[in-house]
C-alpha cells in the first residue's frame, strides 16, 4: 500500500508540473499582450496630417515639425530639476504640475510632459536627454496655415481630453485632434494612422535595441489630402468686405451644393491657434463675449429672415392655388384688420400684384397672401401644418445635414406650436401675421437662407450643402450628390423668380445692379431687440440680402446678414452684388459700392447697448466713417488680394 502511495505521489507531482508547463507555454502565451509587457517600451511614430486645398488647388493647410518632451513617471529618477527646467524654459512649479498630471494619467505609460518645443530648444535638449531618465523627445507635426483667412472653415487642432480618450481608444494623452471646422469634420481622414516602434529594455530600463528586430513594429500611414469647396479668393474678399461689421456670408454653387464662401465676422487668423500659444490665444478669443469671434454666425446665428421669406410665401400661395399672379391687394401704408394696423409698409403704388409685391417688398400684399394660405383649411392649425411643411421642404427649420460639426436648426412653427401657445382652436392667422414677412416666430441661419435661394434658382431642388469636394483615393458620400426636391411645382417658380429679378430692375435694389449679370435677389430688414438691464430695447435693424445669378442656370446663390446694418440694400445688398460680380467676372466694376463698404464701419452701432448715454432707438445716429489710416490699410489688402495669381 505504501508502495502504491509513493507511485501516486510521483504521478500526481508530474501531472502538476505538466499542467503548469501547459498553462505557461500554451494558454498564457495566447493571453500574452505585448502592450502590457513592462520590458518593452512602445514609442509612437506620428503620421503627417493630410493637406487641405481650396477648390482651385491652392494649398491652405500644411504641416510643420514639432517636438514634445515625453515622460514615463515610474522611470523618473533623481535628476537636476533646475537644469532641466532651465532647458525647457519653465519653472519648478510647472515641472511638478506636469509630472503630477502625467502620474495621474498613468505611472507606467508615456504622456506629454511639455509640448511644442522649438527647433532651437530641441537641438540643445537632444544632446542632454540621456541625463534625464524617464524623459525622451518625440517628433510630430503641427499645422501650418498657409493663409490668414477662413479660420471658421479650416478650424484647428488641439490636445485630446480624458472624455475623448475614453470614447476613442485610438487617442492617448497628449495626442492632437481636430477641434473645429474641416479639421474636426474630417479628423479620421486627415489624421492618418500612428506607427509603433517597440524597444527591448534591460533591467536598468535602458533601451538595448529593437524588440525582435522590429517584427511587431508598424509604420505610420500619412493622412489623406482633401480638397474643400471654398474659393479662397472669394472667401478673402468676403472677409475684407465684412471688416468692422458683424454677421455672415454664405455662398453656394446651386448646381452642386458646394459651399463657395463661409464668412463669419469678426474672424481671426487661424495661426493664432497653433503651437504653445494656442491655449492663451484660445482663452482670449473665447472670453470675448461681445464680438464673439469663435461664434460661427453663418452656421449658428439664428435671425428673423425678414423679407427674403416673402418669396417662399409667394411660392406656397401659388402651389396652394390661393392667389394668381394677377390678384391685387390694397396697401394703405400697411396691412389693417378693421381700423387696427397689424403691419406697417413703405410707400408704393396700390393696389399691388405679385411681381411688384416682391420687387417693392410690400408687407400688406404678403399679409393677405399669408392669410389666404392659412385660412384655406378647416382649422388654422391645419393651415399652419401645410404652410410649415412647404417651408421645411426648402431646408428651413431643421439641420441641413451638411458636413460641418456645428449649426442650429432655426425655427419654423406649425399648428401644434400655436396650440401650445394660445390653446387649441383659440387662435387665427391674424395672431401670427408676422410670419408673412419673415418676422415673428420664424428664425433661420444664413446657410439655410443661402440653401433656400439656391433651391429657388434651381426651380425646386437643392443639393445638401457641403464643404468637401475631393478626398485623396476616396469618394465623397452620395448624399451630397443626390438632389432633394421641394414641395413646389417647377412652373410656380417663374413668377417668383421674375419678381426677384425685378428687385434689381425696378425694386428695392435698383441701385445695386451689375452690368452684364442678371441677378435675382431680395432685400430684407429684420427688427433687432436686446435686453438691457432687464428691459427689452430695439436696436438698429439687421440688414439682409439673398440672391442668385445668373437668372438662368445660376452659378452662385448667397445670403448676407449684417447685424445692425439698417436696411437690406444699405450693407447686405451692396456686399451681395460685389460678391456675385467678384465670383462671376473675377473683377469689380462697381467700385463705388466697394469704396462705400470699405469706408463705413458699424462699430459704433455695436457699442450702443453698452453706452446708455449714446443709446438711441433704431439707429438714429450718423454712420461711423473709418479713419484714413485704416481705410488705406484695407485698400492695400484689397490690392494684394487682386494681385494674387490664380
Amino acid at each position: 500500500m505504501r508502495k502504491l502511495f509513493l507511485y501516486f505521489v510521483i504521478i500526481l507531482t508530474g501531472l502538476v508540473f505538466l499542467s503548469r508547463l501547459f498553462y505557461l507555454q500554451i494558454y498564457e502565451s495566447k493571453q500574452y499582450n505585448i502592450d502590457n509587457d513592462n520590458a518593452i517600451r512602445k514609442v509612437y511614430d506620428y503620421p503627417k496630417r493630410g493637406f487641405v486645398y481650396d477648390r482651385n488647388g491652392k494649398l491652405l493647410v500644411a504641416n510643420q515639425p514639432s517636438y514634445d518632451v515625453m515622460v514615463i513617471p515610474r522611470e523618473v529618477k533623481s535628476i537636476d530639476t533646475l537644469e532641466f527646467c532651465d532647458l525647457l524654459k519653465i519653472d519648478k512649479q510647472k515641472f511638478i504640475k506636469n509630472l503630477n498630471a502625467a502620474k495621474h494619467y498613468s505611472p507606467r505609460l508615456s504622456s506629454v510632459f511639455q509640448s511644442h518645443i522649438s527647433k532651437e530648444d530641441y537641438a540643445v535638449l537632444q544632446e542632454k536627454m540621456r541625463k534625464y531618465r524617464g524623459f525622451y523627445i518625440q517628433k510630430r507635426s503641427l499645422r501650418k496655415y498657409e493663409t490668414t483667412i477662413g479660420a471658421n472653415v479650416l478650424g484647428d487642432i488641439g490636445e485630446v481630453n480624458h472624455k475623448i480618450i475614453k470614447r476613442d481608444p485610438y487617442y492617448r494623452m497628449g495626442d492632437l485632434i481636430g477641434k473645429q471646422g474641416v479639421e474636426a469634420s474630417y479628423e479620421k481622414t486627415l489624421r492618418g494612422v500612428k506607427g509603433i516602434k517597440r524597444y527591448q529594455k534591460d533591467r536598468f530600463n535602458r533601451n538595448i535595441g529593437s524588440y525582435k528586430n522590429g517584427q511587431f513594429d508598424t509604420i505610420p500611414q500619412k493622412g489623406k489630402d482633401i480638397t474643400i469647396t471654398i474659393d479662397s479668393k472669394l472667401q478673402a474678399y468676403g472677409e475684407l468686405l465684412m471688416r468692422n461689421k458683424r454677421g455672415g456670408i454664405i455662398a453656394i454653387e446651386p448646381s452642386t451644393g458646394e459651399i463657395l464662401t463661409m464668412v463669419s465676422a469678426p474672424s481671426y487668423n487661424p495661426n493664432l491657434l497653433v503651437g504653445r500659444k494656442r491655449s492663451k490665444n484660445f482663452t482670449k478669443l473665447y472670453y470675448d463675449t461681445i464680438a464673439k469671434p469663435l461664434f460661427d454666425r453663418g452656421l449658428k446665428a439664428q435671425y428673423a429672415p425678414g423679407s427674403p421669406f416673402k418669396v417662399l410665401n409667394a411660392l406656397i400661395a401659388l402651389q396652394e392655388n390661393v392667389v394668381s399672379t394677377q390678384d391685387q391687394f390694397k396697401c394703405r401704408m400697411g396691412y389693417y384688420l378693421g381700423s387696427k394696423r397689424l403691419t406697417g409698409c413703405h410707400h408704393h403704388k396700390s393696389p399691388i400684384a405679385m411681381n411688384d409685391g416682391i420687387a417693392q417688398s410690400c408687407n400688406a400684399y404678403f399679409a393677405n397672401v399669408y392669410r389666404r394660405i392659412i385660412d384655406k383649411y378647416d382649422t388654422p392649425a391645419q393651415g399652419m401644418d401645410t404652410w410649415s411643411s412647404h417651408v421645411k421642404s426648402f431646408g428651413l427649420g431643421n439641420y441641413l445635414g451638411y458636413d460641418l460639426k456645428i449649426g442650429n436648426k432655426g425655427r419654423v412653427p406649425d399648428g401644434k406650436f400655436y396650440d401650445r401657445w394660445y390653446g387649441k382652436n383659440r387662435w387665427a392667422s391674424t395672431y401670427n401675421i408676422s410670419n408673412s414677412i419673415g418676422q415673428g416666430e420664424v428664425e433661420a441661419t444664413p446657410i439655410q437662407l443661402a440653401n433656400m435661394v439656391a433651391a429657388i434658382g434651381n426651380r425646386g431642388y437643392f443639393y445638401t450643402p457641403h464643404i468637401i469636394k475631393k478626398i485623396q483615393d476616396d469618394t465623397i458620400p452620395s448624399k451630397y450628390t443626390t438632389p432633394k426636391y421641394t414641395t413646389i411645382d417647377k412652373q410656380n417658380f417663374e413668377p417668383a423668380i421674375q419678381g426677384m429679378f425685378d428687385v434689381f430692375n425696378k425694386g428695392t435694389a435698383v441701385a445695386l445692379k451689375v452690368k452684364g449679370i442678371d441677378i435675382c435677389g431680395k432685400t430684407g430688414t429684420a427688427e433687432n431687440f436686446m435686453k438691457i438691464n432687464g428691459k427689452k430695447k430695439q436696436l438698429t435693424d439687421h440688414s439682409i440680402f439673398v440672391a442668385f445669378a445668373p437668372k438662368d442656370n445660376p452659378k452662385i446663390a448667397l445670403a448676407v446678414f449684417v447685424e445692425n446694418g439698417y436696411w437690406g440694400s444699405r450693407f447686405a445688398g451692396k456686399i451681395a452684388s460685389l460678391m456675385i460680380e467678384k465670383y462671376i467676372n473675377k473683377a469689380i466694376s462697381r467700385t463705388d459700392l466697394e469704396e462705400w463698404i470699405l469706408k463705413h464701419s458699424l462699430e459704433n452701432e455695436y457699442k450702443k447697448p453698452y453706452t446708455e448715454e449714446n443709446f438711441k432707438i433704431n439707429g438714429n445716429t450718423t454712420l461711423q466713417i473709418i479713419d484714413e489710416l485704416e481705410y488705406y490699410s484695407l485698400k492695400e489688402e484689397l490690392n494684394r488680394l487682386n494681385n494674387i495669381a490664380d
